[in-house]
């Protein structure tokens, strides 16, 4: 069974993520001016937010995906957390972590993605997926977005930047996150 969906975001990265991780879906951006803010006290709460918002808006025949995801270190007390896209201001949130952990031995940290699936009948599917690891001391590779150049998943010795869209693709939180979403929609 072919799904259709939109994702309620204007980001091509996660779009391009979530398409490799939902084979036999077609998903395409929500076309929107803006989303809701991301106020939510969980990744989950933002996530739905933006898939209630798109629900209003988008085909019936469609479900709609709202996505929030952030990274969580140990060390920090699980900052940036909810706030991962924004908490470094205008400076390189890369070099504000790495800044932040310098001279901590710890350096244990958690890539979390919430999917939320509204359909028109407003039946929520929800999908879970977290990835663990930990920050590197420098940037490394050039692959992926975001944090992956600083993360080292558990395993492996290169950072998701190294390792590359095709591991990304099949091992990162949101792959995971969207297969879970997928087994309960088809489950």
């Amino acid at each position: 069974m072919e799904l259709v969906a939109r994702l309620a975001s204007g980001n091509a990265h996660k779009l391009g993520e979530l398409r490799s991780a939902l084979p036999g879906w077609t998903i395409d951006l929500l076309g929107a001016d803006s989303f809701p803010p991301e106020v939510g006290e969980t990744h989950y709460d933002n996530a739905r937010e933006k898939a209630a918002f798109g629900r209003e808006s988008a085909p019936a025949d469609e479900w709609v995906l709202g996505e929030d995801s952030g990274l969580s270190v140990d060390a920090l007390g699980g900052r940036p957390g909810l706030h991962s896209a924004r908490w470094a201001g205008d400076d390189d949130p890369l070099e504000r972590l790495l800044a932040e952990l310098a001279g901590v031995d710890d350096r244990s940290a958690h890539y979390v993605c919430e999917l939320v699936a509204i359909a028109s009948d407003g039946t929520e599917v929800r999908g879970t997926g977290t990835l663990d690891g930990r920050i590197a001391h420098e940037r490394r590779g050039s692959g992926g977005f975001g944090y992956d150049p600083i993360f080292v998943p558990d395993g492996e010795e290169r950072t998701v930047a190294e390792l590359g869209d095709a591991w990304k693709r099949e091992n990162s939180h949101r792959a995971r996150a969207a297969r879970a979403l997928a087994e309960r929609i088809s489950g």
